[in-house]
């Protein structure tokens, strides 16, 4: 058994980690809290979007408006957007997005398709550096508190690019943001944009967005200047805003991965606490009947 002074050394040793375990659930719970506002806030503006883009979308557009250009049979070449986070301690969070990321370039390396990696996240930038994997943008400046512009300066140059036919398609790895208990990894397409009449990137940003499935209705509109200026304009806002939703919703499962993590290592610290003052307690009865025993056969030597 340890002796009293060691036990006492763990058991403050213990408590000061339960004490900055409890803080960072803490904190992590507040910036929760405005994490999932940012969600809820991006999800009308996609739903609209989503929306008049179904409503106006048409076969022919597709000849106008490269973002619609579909590929025939598998991409010449691919831009994967891996999002992880710039801070650890938040379980497996990283872990999974990085598994999934692998599992993306893994199946289209066995089909020969080329893929550049963009990350975004330190985590997900550190680990492919690690294991000697290229990657063609590195952005770990936008944090857990991401802006439109952020979305802005990622898919700008990637939809010039895919306008001109030097990517074939565009796809995001993100942490859908389910509840803080429920943050699994999601492969988003963003381009091209899907029609809606497929099961692709636009259906799936639709239930990213608004949770439900797009519902096509006939409406009457009054169209100035046109369906297809329309169309023009809103593309690029509807790419822009998938990327945005995607930062927004990894930034939530973030804190909401942390909260949970940080959450068990305070509970697993109270039980190690209880373990250790119970032995140490032990320990201490031990070493003080010691003590009266020695006393005692001290005072029966004496008298003979």
């Amino acid at each position: 058994m340890a002796k009293p002074r060691e036990l006492r050394r763990r058991i403050k040793s213990v408590e000061n980690t339960r004490q900055i375990t409890k803080t960072m659930e803490m904190v992590a719970t507040s910036r929760l809290k405005r994490a999932q506002d940012r969600v809820r806030a991006a999800r009308p503006y996609a739903e609209a979007l989503t929306e008049v883009i179904s409503n106006l979308y048409s076969p022919e557009l597709t000849d106008l408006f490269p973002l619609l250009r579909q590929p025939r049979g598998d991409p010449s070449r691919v831009a994967l957007i891996l999002i992880t986070s710039n801070r650890g301690l938040c379980g497996a969070f990283n872990g999974n997005l990085i598994r999934k990321a692998k599992e993306r370039l893994s199946q289209y390396g066995v089909r020969g398709v080329p893929v550049e990696l963009h990350g975004i996240g330190r985590k997900g930038i550190g680990y492919f550096k690690y294991v000697g994997h290229d990657l063609a943008s590195e952005r770990d400046d936008i944090g857990d508190r991401p802006k439109a512009h952020h979305a802005a300066e990622v898919m700008e140059p990637l939809m010039e690019r895919f306008q001109t036919g030097e990517l074939d398609a565009v796809e995001v790895i993100f942490a859908k943001f389910n509840s803080p208990l429920s943050t699994p990894p999601r492969l988003m397409p963003i381009l091209p944009v899907t029609p809606p009449s497929d099961s692709g990137a636009l259906r799936a940003s639709e239930a990213a967005a608004a949770e439900r499935p797009l519902q096509r209705r006939t409406v009457n509109f009054l169209l100035k200047p046109s369906a297809e200026g329309i169309v023009g304009a809103i593309l690029p806002l509807y790419v822009r805003n998938s990327m945005y939703r995607a930062l927004a919703e990894t930034a939530a499962s973030e804190h909401g991965a942390r909260r949970t993590a940080m959450k068990s290592a305070t509970d697993n610290a109270g039980e190690m606490l209880d373990v250790l003052r119970r032995n140490y307690n032990r320990a201490r009865q031990a070493v003080i009947t010691q003590e009266l025993a020695e006393i005692v056969g001290g005072a029966e030597a004496l008298k003979g």
